[in-house]
């Protein structure tokens, strides 16, 4: 079937470039649509009924000599690049004075919003052999996030990607990739170990857009789900990635099935299903597909809903001054897989899920409060604070 692109409102990508060669473009950060988020009604429980956090798991050799997994460890595959920042904001990239640069990638964000919040991560990805790739290694390192599954490219750069918000409220994105590293994942490449001692398993869809990083993408999630590890996908839908509407919806559709837990926006649930009412529960029910054990719906600053097989529900976001979005959407996905990979239980316990996102809620919530994605990324402690101070 056609689909309706028109009826969409990815509003946010304004300027389409793309770098001569056969490459596509990069994702840029997650955004969120609005700044002004609604203030919850609840009754907060205290913080130590929130799952506590494992900061450092052990692979463990079992009987066999085959290696464990580790308690509450969560890898993260897709891309990692360098975002530059305008110094000034409201301004349209022409007009921007100078830029700053900053880690970027949803996945890589992910992987340090849970450490940040004192939980295991491990990134795998590709970044060129170059200063910036280095760089980023180092910015994982320094944010406790596992880097022995990145891999350095001796022939394509680092991906770039110029972002900013425009006066009216939306972003412009200029990426470069001719190819660029992140593309260049070689199923070869792949650190299996890592991905087989994880407790969560958890990629985009971009690194499914070209190969070779297509098949290295099946076939990590092939190992995880093999191994029994959890798997969760965020789609996060770039529609000028792609070379179609038709194409992004198969790719992102191709491996729907085989997610445990699956985050989607408004935008995603329009676009999947061609049109149709994303507030519908009967809509959003469409994509629940039988061995799902989550599914969640990001609503920006309104919060969140969630499906189970059992329940569903709603979990109002927290009030806040923004000043930046970038990485909101992924700072909500690193707060609700760090208490998942602590405590996989609560998915059967509609209370406890509650507290887990509205956990997750503050984490985005906090983020948009600073400048950036990673430095904005909040810890634990900052999160419940907030959490304590909203219903003060």
């Amino acid at each position: 079937m056609a689909i309706h692109a028109a009826a969409l409102s990815f509003g946010c990508v304004s300027l389409n470039y793309q770098a001569s060669g056969p490459s596509r473009r990069l994702m840029g950060p997650s955004v969120l649509r609005q700044c002004k988020v609604k203030a919850p009604v609840f009754s907060l429980p205290s913080p130590a009924s929130f799952p506590r956090f494992r900061l450092q798991g052990k692979a463990l050799e079992s009987n066999d000599g085959t290696l464990e997994k580790e308690e509450s460890l969560v890898v993260c595959f897709g891309e990692m690049l360098i975002d530059f920042v305008p110094t000034t904001s409201g301004l349209s990239l022409a007009e921007a004075p100078a830029f700053k640069k900053a880690p970027g990638g949803a996945p890589a964000n992910v992987a340090v919003g849970i450490a940040r919040l004192g939980g295991s991560s491990a990134f795998i990805g590709k970044v060129g052999e170059d200063e910036f790739g280095y760089m980023l290694a180092d910015i994982l390192k320094e944010n406790n996030v596992n880097n022995e599954g990145m891999r350095f490219d001796p022939g394509a750069r680092t991906a770039l990607a110029f972002v900013t918000l425009r006066k009216d409220g939306e972003r412009e994105f200029m990426f470069y990739r001719n190819p660029s590293a992140d593309m260049l994942l070689q199923v070869a490449e792949l650190d299996l170990d890592l991905i087989k001692k994880a407790k969560v398993f958890h990629y985009g869809s971009i690194s499914l857009i070209t190969e070779p990083c297509k098949s290295a993408h099946i076939a990590a999630a092939k190992a995880a789900k093999d191994a029994g590890v959890i798997l969760s996908y965020d789609p996060n839908l770039r529609l000028p990635l792609w070379p179609s509407a038709e194409s992004a919806r198969e790719g992102i559709l191709s491996i729907w099935d085989i997610a445990d837990i699956i985050k989607i926006s408004e935008d995603e649930i329009r676009f999947l299903t061609q049109g149709e009412d994303p507030y519908d529960d009967s809509v959003v029910r469409k994509l629940y597909h039988p061995n799902l054990k989550l599914l969640l719906v990001t609503e920006g600053p309104d919060g969140c809903r969630y499906y189970t097989k059992e329940f569903n529900g709603r979990v109002n976001g927290l009030r806040v001054d923004c000043i930046d979005t970038t990485g909101a959407g992924d700072a909500f996905v690193a707060g609700i897989l760090s208490q998942i990979a602590a405590d996989i239980s609560l998915l059967q316990n509609e209370n406890r899920l509650r507290d887990a996102l509205r956990f997750a809620n503050a984490c985005g919530a906090l983020t948009v409060t600073e400048r950036g994605a990673i430095p904005a990324l909040p810890t634990r402690e900052a999160v419940l604070n907030a959490l304590l101070k909203s219903v003060a």
